[in-house]
């Protein structure tokens, strides 16, 4: 079995979900995840915020962002465990993160550490 990060990608646009369709989609997405548990294959998740991100450039400038001029933002990730990348596709085509337009969600094999796995 491996490791796989599913990482959410969100389109960033003028359109602002209501409190109701927030509250919606977190527990869409809870259940979803709560499925993955049951199979004993969700590792971890977690969100990602806005406050006091920074980038830090190649050239070590650090500058206050990433902020919604980008066309694109990182929204979060979960880790699992599946049999195939195939398996974890599936997992991904699941995610509530896809009822948006633009949405994606990228599907990353996690590299081995020290020949563990």
């Amino acid at each position: 079995m491996e490791e796989y990060m599913l990482i959410f990608r969100h389109q960033d646009g003028q359109k602002v979900a209501s409190p109701e369709q927030i509250q919606q989609w977190m527990k869409q997405t809870m259940d979803w995840m709560a499925g993955i548990a049951k199979q004993n294959k969700l590792i971890g998740s977690n969100g990602l915020l806005f406050d006091d991100a920074k980038v830090v450039n190649y050239n070590k400038v650090v500058t206050n962002g990433p902020f919604g001029e980008i066309k694109e933002t990182i929204g979060g990730y979960l880790m699992v465990k599946a049999d195939s990348v195939e398996e974890a596709i599936e997992f991904a085509k699941g995610s509530p993160v896809l009822q948006g337009p633009g949405n994606t969600v990228e599907v990353r094999k996690l590299a081995r550490r020290n020949g563990t796995h």
